[in-house]
């Protein structure tokens, strides 16, 4: 059976994409490189999406594994390990590793062998998508090239491309919310406090609940399926006492991902943690608060500092981030008791400028089809 040839890509012709995942947290490392495939196909291109554990996938994405999604197909990375299957597949134009992970080894040689013997064959745009930060450092490796030293594609190019929310980064992936939609999902109780749980297992949960027990506002605290339920559950689960009556704790199911962020749109206050759902909780332009993925040596600290930094935080704001990742003082509700005293419509203003800058931006996929435009 002949070999699929190298296609001839114009300009503005779709591209074929392989974006590679390994998951270690499977709602992160999954619910981003999905929502890049998907922008991506939204906008005429094809994507291959190798991944080492899909399971999440039939809950985020519903049809993505059936291959119901236009434009999207979902791989088993043990294929991209298969000389055998690899000799079937043409050769895309566009390399994604996801977050450093390696592409693997008979993937690269077999078409670093097919792009040597074709005539006139373009060798793929290799990216390595890195992580969200708002650091420094984005800016000045966003984009740099970096050659291959060793292995079958000896004297190939890698290109940095760092997400970000400065334009000098690779930008943020966006969702229906972005523009500010006004339209809100579930049915609100009159007067009813609505708050989002996305978490770890945050050092300050205890404090929260115990403030949203205190104060008597009616609230509904939505927790959400996985981590964050599960240290809820302990929490009660040691405390041994009833909520009070105008504390309702609901318990959700695994949400799809459109699911989530009309969820997010829907809430007064949605506490979010790692990567996508911090990006969500920025187009939702409500009152959040981030837990940054903890680091054993402290190193989120200075993640979350440069993010407060950017988004202008006041010191309530900082003080509740800072509790909330860890960095204030145990048993301390002092700034939970202030943000819920009042002061969301200064919060929310807050997000909301933040959200406003980011439009007047590019979105990661139309930068990340730019570099590969350039280098192509």
């Amino acid at each position: 059976m002949p070999r699929p040839p190298f296609p001839s890509v114009q300009p503005d012709a779709p591209r074929l994409w392989d974006i590679f995942c390994r998951v270690i947290d499977n709602y992160g490392d999954v619910g981003v490189l999905w929502r890049l495939s998907a922008a991506l196909a939204a906008r005429g291109e094809r994507v291959r999406l190798w991944i080492d554990d899909s399971s999440a996938l039939a809950w985020m994405a519903p049809g993505a594994l059936g291959g119901s999604w236009p434009g999207v197909q979902v791989l088993p990375w043990a294929d991209a390990e298969s000389p055998a299957a690899c000799a079937e597949l043409a050769c895309a134009q566009v390399w994604i590793e996801g977050f450093a992970c390696e592409i693997p080894d008979a993937f690269v040689a077999h078409f670093a062998a097919r792009v040597g013997k074709a005539i006139g064959a373009a060798r793929p745009v290799w990216i390595n998508l890195e992580y969200l930060s708002a650091e420094d450092y984005v800016a000045r490796n966003h984009g740099l090239p970096s050659p291959v030293l060793n292995g079958p594609a000896q004297g190939w190019t890698k290109y940095f491309f760092y997400p970000g929310f400065t334009p000098g980064s690779g930008g943020l992936m966006r969702n229906a919310w972005a523009g500010g939609s006004s339209q809100r999902s579930g049915v609100r109780v009159s007067g009813e406090l609505r708050i989002s749980l996305f978490c770890y297992e945050p050092p300050a949960l205890e404090d929260l609940l115990r403030c949203l027990g205190q104060q008597q506002r009616p609230t509904r605290l939505l927790v959400t399926h996985g981590r964050a339920a599960q240290a809820v559950r302990q929490l009660l689960a040691r405390a041994a006492r009833a909520l009070p009556a105008h504390l309702a704790l609901e318990f959700l199911p695994a949400l799809s991902q459109r699911e989530y962020d009309a969820l997010l749109a829907g809430c007064d206050l949605n506490l979010v943690r790692g990567e996508d759902s911090l990006v969500q909780a920025l187009w939702a332009g409500k009152p959040f608060v981030w837990q940054a993925y903890p680091q054993s040596d402290a190193a989120h600290r200075h993640k979350l500092d440069a993010f407060l930094d950017w988004m202008q935080a006041d010191d309530m704001v900082r003080a509740l981030h800072l509790a909330w990742n860890g960095f204030g003082a145990p048993g301390d509700q002092a700034p939970w008791e202030q943000a819920l005293a009042g002061t969301a419509a200064a919060w929310e203003h807050v997000v909301v400028q933040a959200r406003a800058r980011l439009l007047e931006q590019d979105d990661l996929p139309t930068r990340l089809r730019g570099l590969v435009a350039k280098n192509r």
